[in-house]
């Protein structure tokens, strides 16, 4: 996009107030409003500690000037990144073309907002100081595009409530980095959730058997861009990089939020914690120096050793309560996986007349699958007509090339062309596309900023109650 519309820019003005930031964020945007220009969006990369901040930058963008300024202390990690975009840049397939302007300091967050070379703030890295990161970045009038998750603490939720607010009157766009939300059997299963023809309702589950249910299997060590990760040993510190519950469960939970009530404004007072607990992963000192490549755990983890054994509590599951609907959401990580395997993710939504549900095990080849479940048995005829139909023409139009094959009298899959099966580290370039375009917008769906607030209440709410219920 090189120049906004004369219809969007009305649609900014008519509905400035709906971005959450009233006559304040009109003055603000009338001042340096985005406008799709080439190059005028101006990169700054905070801390990089997380190979999310780098992925980023794995696509080019018009919008986006080639210089990036990155502000980090001194150390690998920082390292680590650039080497990735300089991996990128010397890409064979699709090669980018970044240029990095870098600051290492132990002032690098002081030095980045006295400078201020650039409009946006990428971070992704240690969660310890992030939520105050994104807060001061606000603070001065920056934009921030934040990797998952911006609190991981109940203690921290307040502060990260008070950005959202700073942003609203600073005319300022405080976004998360929501990949799991461009996986297209998510997005075919949250379609035909909004069919009622097929879906029927969303029940209200219990607690054995709840509405929604998002389940993932993770593994520390795993390969990223073909090469071995690394990861910071920090990473292994639940004060450094946040609970299990607190951190993968953001995209668990989110996903809820976005295919249960498809753009409804939630709030704190919809989310009811029934239960929660955590348990930790064990990690001898050989599996963490594979990782991380040393020898001896740091002296901040030595708190969570025993035994020589690293207990790392990245495992937990949230039972809770959303709008009256019982959901459930649950993170587990071993260390690596098996030759030939990789990690899971299981989902089912309940409607009153199928379950939507996604696998990806060993049958699926490790790969997400989407199957329809009919729950019903009169009529079963009607519903296979109205599920043919939203598969192969309606939603064909969203995806051509999808099509419903049944496997049983009751169960169907929807076969889906593999140009749609982009990966997660694409997934990156799809949501800063979308940020760019809600950067010339001048304003977030009315939905997403609350809905923010509500996740990252449960997921630190459930992290207290989890710590409230052990022994």
């Amino acid at each position: 996009m090189k120049q906004i519309s004369f219809f969007a820019m009305i649609v900014v003005v008519l509905f400035s107030a709906c971005s959450g930031g009233g006559e304040k964020t009109e003055e603000k945007k009338e001042e340096g409003m985005f406008t799709g220009a080439k190059g005028e969006v101006k990169l700054m990369t905070l801390a990089p500690g997380h190979f999310h901040a780098a992925l980023v930058q794995k696509s080019m963008y018009d919008q986006v000037d080639p210089v990036v300024h990155v502000y980090a202390p001194e150390g690998p990690e920082v390292d680590d990144h650039l080497a990735r975009i300089e991996g990128f840049n010397k890409s064979p397939e699709n090669p980018t073309s970044w240029e990095t302007v870098v600051y290492k300091g132990t002032d690098y967050l002081e030095k980045m907002l006295s400078e201020k070379p650039g409009n946006v703030m990428v971070v992704a890295g240690n969660n310890a100081k992030k939520t105050e990161y994104i807060l001061k970045a606000v603070e001065s009038g920056i934009n921030v595009l934040a990797d998952k998750p911006m609190v991981i603490s109940p203690d921290e939720f307040p502060k990260l409530e008070k950005a959202f607010r700073v942003a609203e009157e600073k005319g300022v766009m405080l976004y998360d980095i929501m990949t799991e939300r461009y996986e297209v059997t998510t997005i075919l299963q949250r379609e035909l959730s909004k069919i009622p023809e097929v879906f029927g309702s969303l029940q209200n589950g219990t607690v054995d058997e709840p509405a929604v249910t998002k389940e993932s299997v993770h593994h520390f060590f795993k390969y990223v861009s073909g090469n071995p990760l690394k990861r910071p040993p920090w990473y292994f510190d639940v004060k450094q990089q946040g609970d299990g519950i607190v951190d993968v469960t953001t995209h668990l939970v989110d996903l809820i939020q976005w295919e249960a009530f498809p753009e409804v404004p939630l709030k704190k007072e919809d989310i009811e914690i029934v239960s929660a607990t955590r348990w930790p992963t064990d990690l001898t000192k050989e599996m963490f120096k594979k990782v991380t490549g040393l020898d001896q755990y740091p002296e901040y983890l030595e708190k969570d050793v025993e035994n020589g054994i690293l207990k790392v509590y990245s495992n937990g599951e949230i039972n809770y309560k959303i709008k009256g609907v019982h959901a459930k959401v649950s993170v587990i990580w071993n260390f690596e996986a098996p030759e030939g395997t990789g990690d899971t993710h299981y989902s089912i939504m309940r409607g009153s007349m199928c379950n939507l549900i996604i696998k990806q095990g060993e049958e699926q080849d490790y790969k997400p699958v989407l199957y329809v479940e009919a729950t019903i048995d009169k009529g079963l005829e009607t519903f296979a007509g109205g599920l043919d139909k939203a598969v192969n023409q309606d939603l064909d139009v969203m995806f051509p090339g999808i099509r419903l094959k049944k496997l049983e009298d009751k169960l169907w899959t929807v076969d889906i062309p593999d140009k749609y099966k982009v990966g997660h580290e694409a997934h990156f370039s799809q949501v800063t596309e979308k940020y760019l375009r809600y950067l010339v917008w001048g304003r977030l769906p009315e939905w997403e900023v609350p809905n923010m607030i509500t996740k990252y209440y449960t997921t630190t709410a459930g992290l207290k109650a989890a710590y409230e219920a052990m022994p």
